[in-house]
């Protein structure tokens, strides 16, 4: 039998695999999917800016292995740090939606 068989939506999907907002698996999920998501956004605006993570190292005051380790998901990150990284570092604004 296909376990997947009606499912209708990202949410029903999500829900089945990790289920409801709120359960550990669920939380642990959408923590690695943010870390995804803002990953991808820095490799790409620092990809735009032409700079190597180095150079986006020495301009924002911390380390290569940092800015790797952001770009790889594998890290936690200060919010303090995002935003120098952004806006010092890569000369973009941030801004955050609470929902």
């Amino acid at each position: 039998m296909n376990t997947y068989a009606g499912v209708q939506n990202f949410e029903e999907l999500i829900n089945l695999e990790h289920g409801e907002i709120g359960s550990q698996s669920r939380t642990e999920f959408e923590k690695n999917a943010h870390m995804f998501i803002v990953s991808e956004m820095l490799k790409e605006a620092r990809k735009e800016a032409n700079l190597t993570q180095e150079q986006l190292a020495e301009k924002t005051g911390t380390k290569k292995s940092y800015i790797s380790k952001i770009e790889n998901a594998k890290g936690n990150i200060q919010l303090s740090t995002l935003i120098k990284i952004f806006e010092v570092g890569l000369n973009k604004r941030i801004g955050l939606t609470f929902l």
